[in-house]
């Protein structure tokens, strides 16, 4: 049996096909070209290859799209059909949970591949992502440490490693390491946007604005170029903008790497929501933009399958005023809530209660939006993303607070900002809203 190059076993793998399979692997290690097309070389090379199946599956459900479920569905069963390895049987494991939405589940076997097998670098991004995904911080930063020792720049993607281990540091605080290891995964490998995207975190949580942009366009070229994260990257840039009041920046930045294109890819739908919404708490005027956001999620309003997403198409709906596509998207919720999945649980914790503040927030009762995130602030991490991302949940609790007139919250919520990104214009702007408000009282 032929082994990866991290020596690991690929059942049913050929001399012809396992180059395909390497090259997938890569190509998600560094979120470049298109892994899909390279998995399936690989099974057209050899239907019998049990990890390309997986893989091919992995790569259709990590997306978030609905219909990726049904895709993934027939690689795990082609999959199924044939002999395994443990460790190959645990990736399939973890491919059922996941398509029948038991994502925790799904994060835990692949902890435990990782454990047995420290070098299988797709358990350990893929574990990753879960995490990501369920908001997991700690899992984020511990997934990755517990293998490092058993890394080196000697074995293939040690870079990924760092980069991962980087996000997680972060995710968890600690900013020194977090920027230490991402910079230094980076100078392995310029083309690891996921690195890059760590420091980028780094730099923002740290109100490090001018410095966050002079970090990603120092490298624009390696994180951009051919890959499928280049978007995110970008939003990443365009924040530093808006936090120094540079909304044209911003804009312009919105109307082409970051939306230009009228995406229909769902965590690229997530970043143009997710930056329109913040430019309208800020009053900056967006025009028709929204529409062409809304038109994207209108498929996917009745999905109800990642309450995370339902945010970001619930701003969409109210951006453009849709109250019909935001109201089957709480009936799709409400069905969520009453399924057996770990979504259930995402949305009845936390996305439920968000779309309805969402939802108050856009028809001007900003008393109820308030009291709605207050709520749910404290815990919003069960329904994942990054804090940078969840942060648009901050941002809308102070404006509710300012919008509404109460200047008691309003002070403290601006002064409790202030502590935690002092560097930040817009904390300063926050703290001088809430003082012209008492002033006025």
């Amino acid at each position: 049996m032929l082994k990866d190059c991290r020596g690991h076993a690929v059942t049913g793998a050929t001399e012809n096909s396992l180059p395909y399979y390497e090259a997938a692997v890569r190509e998600l290690n560094l979120f470049i070209n298109d892994p899909v097309a390279s998995v399936d070389k690989a099974i057209a090379e050899s239907p019998d290859f049990v990890m390309a199946h997986a893989l091919r599956a992995r790569l259709h459900l990590l997306g978030t799209e609905p219909a990726g479920i049904a895709v993934a569905r027939a690689s795990r069963d082609a999959a199924r059909a044939l002999p395994a390895t443990a460790q190959e049987q645990g990736h399939l494991d973890a491919i059922d949970h996941l398509i029948e939405g038991r994502w925790h589940q799904a994060a835990q076997v692949m902890e435990d591949v990782a454990i047995e097998n420290p070098h299988d670098l797709l358990a350990l991004q893929v574990g990753h992502q879960l995490d990501f995904f369920r908001g997991e911080a700690r899992m984020l930063r511990d997934r990755i440490a517990r293998a490092l020792p058993a890394w080196s720049n000697d074995v293939p993607g040690y870079h990924t490693m760092l980069g991962m281990h980087a996000f997680g540091l972060e995710e968890t605080g600690d900013y020194i390491a977090a920027e230490v290891a991402g910079r230094t995964a980076v100078a392995l490998n310029a083309r690891d946007s996921w690195a890059q995207h760590a420091v980028a975190h780094v730099m923002e949580m740290q109100g490090r604005q001018q410095e966050g942009i002079t970090w990603m366009t120092g490298n624009t070229e390696g994180w951009s170029r051919d890959s499928f994260f280049a978007v995110h990257n970008w939003w990443h840039v365009a924040l530093y903008h808006l936090d120094l009041g540079q909304a044209d920046e911003a804009l312009k930045l919105f109307d082409g790497p970051i939306y230009g294109a009228k995406s229909k890819i769902i965590l690229e739908m997530i970043d143009a929501s997710a930056m329109l919404w913040r430019m309208q708490l800020r009053g900056v005027d967006v025009g028709d933009r929204w529409q062409a956001v809304a038109d994207a999620w209108q498929p996917h309003a009745g999905a109800g399958n990642y309450a995370f997403n339902d945010a970001h198409a619930a701003m969409a709906f109210v951006g453009a005023g849709r109250k019909d596509a935001l109201a089957q998207v709480i009936e799709a919720q409400q069905e969520a809530m009453q399924r057996d999945g770990d979504n259930a649980m995402f949305t009845r914790k936390v996305g439920h209660p968000i779309v309805l503040a969402i939802k108050a927030f856009g028809d001007g009762n900003y008393a109820d939006a308030l009291r709605r995130l207050r709520e749910v602030r404290n815990i919003a991490h069960r329904f994942g993303g990054s804090h940078a991302q969840r942060d648009v949940l901050d941002l809308t609790l102070i404006e509710s607070a300012l919008r509404s007139g109460q200047h008691s919250i309003a002070t403290a919520l601006a002064a409790e900002r202030l502590a935690t990104r002092p560097k930040s214009p817009l904390s300063r702007l926050f703290v001088q809203r809430a003082a012209q408000m008492k002033q006025a009282a």
